[in-house]
């Protein structure tokens, strides 16, 4: 395996750095969007097709501004190439001017910096923005990645010795990847989130089986109030829904955010662009009365995982957000065989509707010594 050794000069605005090593040379190049590279080439070291980490998803989101400078969340990808520039690695990162749409929060850390007369913003996010889904943060070609992994770790690393950043922070990393990147100065932090388990369910009614009977009686009582309203349940996907759904679906999701959230991360052409993309891993759960939508859920998937994202309402109807965002992605897993189902972030609730609690971890680099100390 080749040896890297990496000295680095970086600015901000502009890396384009070449180091050898015994066998060849790899560049390091900072991008300010991912449309700079090739999009086979990022997906060829995309595992199991994790949807988030796609190139289609990440240029969907910022060429329909749904990241940017007025987000607080700007593009800055470190990505890794040989002398024939085939891409060897990637770490998708963002500068971040907040914390908002990150679910690993850092609040009481920024207030420890500014009361200390330091700064934490900005600070380099490796995460998929406001998403909290465990999976994929770093992308290595398998013939290299340990030396691939150092280097781009060292490039990133090296931004924030330079006082640019206070710090890298890798949210929600697949438990391979997190022994992967964990080393001597990183802190750990671990949440927790609560995911269903496939254990080779034959049906709907196969898994209820395995739960006590106040669980079970419960989720067939929710499921009947459900199919008694007169509701109708369509599943689509990127291929089989209209841009009225998907409109509709916008209308839902934003109206949703506006009542209880705050500002809507995602808009109709960010929904538009991935259905057409990615049309065979999304999963839009429509829900109708009297031939009118009033809810949907929106959910995505890999080779492994479903995981739900989005969901909104303009009518009350007794349990369909239950229905809708964790019993027909109970179903779809079944249907067609995925390991687990991951409906997203918070929700205790979801225990007695036989999810079970999961760990997440997020690993932290911070620049300064005395405040990893403390972090930690």
């Amino acid at each position: 395996m080749p040896s890297f050794r990496v000295h680095f000069v970086i600015s901000r605005q502009c890396y384009d750095h070449i180091t050898h090593s015994d066998y060849f040379a790899v560049k390091l190049k900072l991008l300010s969007a991912i449309q700079e590279v090739d999009a086979a080439q990022w997906n060829r070291l995309v595992s199991n097709g994790y949807p988030f980490l796609q190139h289609a998803f990440i240029d969907s989101m910022e060429k329909n501004q749904c990241v940017g400078e007025d987000h607080g969340w700007i593009p800055r990808h470190l990505t890794c190439f040989d002398d024939q520039d085939n891409l060897l690695g990637a770490l998708p990162l963002f500068e971040k001017h907040n914390s908002w749409g990150e679910f690993v929060f850092d609040y009481a850390w920024a207030d420890a910096f500014h009361r200390a007369g330091l700064q934490y913003y900005p600070k380099l996010v490796n995460a998929i923005p406001f998403t909290p889904a465990t999976g994929q943060r770093i992308l290595l070609d398998a013939a290299n990645r340990t030396a691939i992994k150092d280097a781009l770790i060292k490039g990133t690393m090296s931004l924030v010795g330079q006082g640019e950043f206070s710090g890298l922070h890798s949210l929600f990393l697949n438990p391979d990847e997190y022994l992967l990147l964990k080393d001597d100065v990183t802190v750990t932090r671990v949440d927790c989130q609560f995911h269903w388990h496939n254990q080779n369910f034959s049906s709907f009614e196969d898994f209820l089986d395995t739960l006590k009977s106040k669980k079970r009686k419960n989720i067939r009582q929710e499921r009947r109030k459900v199919k008694q309203s007169g509701v109708t349940i369509e599943c689509l996907d990127g291929h089989s829904a209209s841009e009225t759904d998907w409109a509709e679906f916008t209308r839902l999701y934003r109206s949703i955010y506006n009542r209880k959230y705050g500002q809507p991360a995602f808009n109709a052409g960010f929904f538009k662009d991935v259905a057409r993309s990615l049309a065979e891993q999304v999963l839009l759960v429509v829900a109708r009365f009297d031939g009118r939508v009033i809810a949907a859920s929106l959910m995505y998937h890999d080779a492994e995982t479903l995981y739900g994202r989005h969901w909104g309402c303009d009518g009350y109807v007794d349990s369909l957000h239950f229905e809708l965002c964790y019993y027909q992605g109970i179903e779809y897993c079944i249907r067609h065989n995925l390991k687990r189902f991951d409906p997203g972030a918070q929700g205790e609730h979801k225990i007695a509707r036989g999810f079970l609690p999961t760990k997440t971890r997020s690993l932290h680099w911070m620049g300064s010594l005395q405040f990893r100390d403390a972090v930690k």
